[in-house]
């Protein structure tokens, strides 16, 4: 097969590789990097920019205003850069964004953002499995895990190291702390905040997210002063300003406990409770 020629905005154009099946449709306008692979029945629409090492499996579509890293592999039906489902939406130029190293497993969808110059985004390093679906102006972090069929909303942003079982729905405008646990199944009216476990249908918090965060680093010490929080913060009988002000007084002030505070502060939604 013929190198694919590759458009730089300026300068030389530079001859990059890739494979494309002859059963794909790439637009001529749109740039892939080296040693990307396309397979059987997709489609590459106009002005997408695929970075080096994807993996594009068969009959995934990647359109719009689409920006795609290095080494991000989509499987089979995934679909990329649509139109959000969105009535607001007017065809306004508005953008994904995606990191580098992800992997988006069969059927996922990840929408256009609504509002000129607005953007979706997907940072790096993060498993999204099948039939995820991440709705318009979405912030996904990076090192998430969002299992088969959890369903975000619009405007909701995920931090990173949180994981989200499956069969999740996610309210729009909610937040999802860094090294937060949502168990499959579960209902997120609200913001779950940094490093806490939360189940359920209703809702209930099921302490702090201990083996995710040992697996990730954390300290006996970091452990035990974020518990201490927790406790405050949950099973004190206070309510959220008072327990703020208790977590100030009696917990070490790390940057994980600065972190949880700063959350809840910016929480326009409410945390879970």
């Amino acid at each position: 097969m013929d190198p694919l020629e590759m458009k730089k905005p300026v300068g030389p154009r530079p001859v990059r590789t890739a494979e494309i099946h002859p059963t794909a449709v790439v637009d001529e306008t749109a740039r892939l990097g080296h040693n990307v692979k396309v397979g059987p029945h997709s489609v590459i629409g106009p002005g997408v920019e695929i970075g080096p090492d994807c993996v594009i499996s068969s009959s995934v579509l990647i359109e719009g205003n689409t920006v795609i890293g290095a080494n991000n592999r989509f499987f089979h039906g995934a679909a990329i850069g649509c139109e959000p489902q969105d009535k607001k939406y007017a065809g306004e130029q508005s953008f994904v964004e995606i990191g580098d190293n992800n992997d988006f497993r069969e059927y996922v969808t990840l929408h256009l953002a609504t509002g000129e110059g607005n953007v979706t985004k997907v940072g790096s390093d993060n498993l999204l499995m099948a039939y995820v679906h991440v709705a318009h102006n979405c912030i996904v972090h990076d090192h998430t895990v969002l299992a088969n069929a959890v369903n975000l909303a619009g405007h909701v942003e995920v931090e990173s190291h949180a994981i989200i079982g499956g069969l999740t729905p996610v309210h729009q405008f909610c937040r999802i702390g860094a090294y937060a646990f949502i168990g499959g199944g579960s209902r997120l009216p609200q913001d779950v905040p940094p490093f806490i476990k939360v189940a359920g249908n209703p809702v209930e918090v099921a302490g702090i997210n201990s083996i995710g965060m040992k697996r990730n680093g954390f300290t006996d010490e970091d452990l035990m002063n974020l518990k201490r929080a927790y406790r405050i913060l949950y099973r004190s009988g206070l309510n959220v300003t008072q327990a703020m002000e208790r977590i100030a007084a009696d917990c070490k002030l790390t940057a994980h406990i600065e972190e949880l505070m700063a959350f809840i502060r910016r929480s326009d939604r409410g945390i879970v409770r």
